[in-house]
């Protein structure tokens, strides 16, 4: 690999990497990172996707670790943002230190989401391959940045939702470990999909599970999953000697099915995200 490929990439890298992580200095540690990993990398395709991809994870995994208050993302899977033109320009145009100011009341993936899609105007389907997430997971987190940034407060109802919400994926867990496939039919959008990364296939998992027969199928009589909140989505995940093993990330409808839920098993992927143990709810 050239030198002066990588240095006309290095720029780009040097200002995403400083708007995600707020500081030059640890953009600069980034980037050189970055670096090292393309000399031992094979043949790449496209360089700059690569780059961008690598560069951004190494920023979650940084601000991760940096993170030393726990801070649960408010979410309400399924439900979208309401949608404000003004406010949403008014973010679009703060740049420099004002930008970074109000950054850093976001968590890691809520950083990236917005940084990549509203700083840097990539479209949400690259955002999804960039941060190994389903196209869901990045427009809700880029919507919860937007509404945290302008200032809205998490409304009472929204709160007794994500509870609810929770709810309805312990009765989901406590069903598959319970082999209840009629029960884990009744949690199931109809056009519920599954989809699992590459180290997941390569674990013995299919590509892609369509319909919820197929994804009740997939689950039921599946135990070891914990309940967890993940990058403020409602999950489950397997641990083994304390470390993610495999992440499962549920995605709700408005009439509260699971529509959606993503397999993760990535190392690379699972070190950059927020991954936090809930208390099973006892009822079902």
């Amino acid at each position: 690999m050239e030198v002066a490929e990588f240095d006309g990439e290095r720029p780009r890298l040097r200002l995403l990497a400083t708007r995600i992580l707020g500081s030059e200095s640890y953009a600069d540690d980034i980037v050189q990172e970055a670096w090292l990993r393309l000399s031992r990398a094979d043949a790449i395709d496209d360089l700059p996707a690569w780059l961008t991809t690598v560069v951004t994870r190494l920023c979650l995994d940084q601000l991760r670790k940096q993170r030393t208050r726990s801070v649960v993302e408010a979410a309400t899977p399924g439900v979208h943002d309401p949608i404000d033109p003004e406010a949403d320009a008014l973010l679009a145009e703060m740049t420099g230190d004002a930008l970074q100011v109000v950054l850093e009341a976001l968590a890691p993936a809520e950083r990236a989401a917005f940084v990549l899609h509203d700083v840097f105007g990539y479209p949400f389907d690259e955002i999804s391959d960039i941060m190994g997430r389903s196209t869901t997971a990045v427009r809700q987190m880029a919507s919860r940045a937007r509404r945290k940034l302008q200032g809205m407060p998490e409304a009472d109802a929204t709160a007794a939702s994500r509870a609810e919400n929770q709810r309805i994926i312990d009765s989901f867990l406590a069903a598959a470990r319970g082999g209840e496939l009629a029960t884990l039919l009744s949690l199931l959008a109809p056009d519920c999909v599954m989809r699992a990364d590459l180290v997941g296939q390569s674990m013995g998992t299919e590509p892609t599970y369509e319909g919820k027969e197929a994804v009740a199928a997939r689950f039921n009589g599946t135990r070891g999953a914990t309940p967890v909140i993940i990058d403020g989505e409602l999950g489950a995940a397997w641990f083994q000697a304390g470390s993610t093993k495999v992440a499962f990330v549920f995605h709700l409808d408005e009439a509260r099915l699971v529509s959606e839920v993503e397999l993760i098993a990535a190392p690379d992927v699972l070190a950059t995200m927020d991954i936090e143990r809930v208390r099973r709810s006892s009822s079902r």
